[in-house]
């Protein structure tokens, strides 16, 4: 799929990955909707951008506000053929810890935003790209989730954000291969760590500690190098049902 021809949807769009990915879209020729909860951010980002991008407040996890944030992108730009989720939460516990088992509402949490939220993406941009045009390979839309390496070597304290993300690599295939008949490609990102608003929080010993531990390059991946990868999954077609990862060769201990 030919980037100036995009018109995507970005969820988590207004800061980290997502917004990376939002402005290499846009300087690229494409055409974005950034779909974030922060209206400070998002409003802040699409005033850099100009008439390429739009933004419209919404909760992934809510099918409604999801709707109405395809519907308004396709007002705005008559059509989604893309769609880059990016919001997502870690809310680190201990399945057992000295307060006692890990509440049900904390672990239930990550999942819905996590996993239930990218499937809402997922299906209802599968809805809207079927409607689309097919270009002169037949495709109609490309879909793009993140993941995290978190999916393959989760560390203690990480058994909902592992879950979340291993079940987001674990319906890529299935989910390809269904929407194979409607011209639609499904692949996944799964990032090891990197510079984003996660990772705000931690003191810069801690940071430059956990840099040291991804082989090479030994540091932490720069967003743009996520927005990179997702411009090339869009741009190359037999990128489909795959989990890619991007981590510096990063294989994470327990803790």
């Amino acid at each position: 799929m030919n980037i100036k021809d995009v018109v995507a949807l970005v969820t988590g769009g207004a800061s980290g990955l997502g917004e990376a990915t939002v402005v290499e879209l846009v300087k690229n020729g494409a055409k974005v909707a950034i779909v974030d909860i922060d209206s400070a951010r998002g409003e802040k980002l699409v005033a850099g951008l100009g008439k390429s991008a739009i933004f419209v407040k919404a909760d992934v996890t809510s099918e409604a506000e999801i709707q109405q944030a395809m519907k308004k992108t396709i007002d705005a730009f008559g059509k989604i053929n893309v769609a880059v989720s990016c919001a997502g939460v870690p809310n680190p516990g201990k399945v057992l810890s000295k307060k006692g088992p890990m509440p049900l509402d904390a672990f239930n949490k990550v999942v819905q935003i996590n996993l239930v939220g990218t499937l809402n993406i997922i299906r209802l941009a599968a809805e809207q790209m079927n409607n689309n045009t097919p270009n002169e390979e037949g495709e109609k839309g490309v879909i793009i989730n993140t993941a995290s390496v978190a999916a393959f070597d989760g560390q203690i304290g990480q058994a909902a954000y592992s879950g979340s993300k291993a079940g987001i690599v674990g319906m890529t295939l299935p989910i390809a291969r269904e929407c194979a008949d409607y011209g639609i490609r499904v692949a996944t990102i799964a990032p090891g760590l990197f510079n984003t608003p996660m990772m705000a929080s931690l003191p810069p010993a801690v940071k430059e500690d956990m840099a040291k531990t991804v082989p090479f390059p030994r540091r932490l991946g720069k967003p743009v190098e996520y927005a990179m990868l997702a411009i090339h999954i869009i741009e190359n077609t037999m990128l489909n049902g795959c989990c890619i990862r991007l981590d510096g060769a990063l294989r994470m201990p327990p803790k």
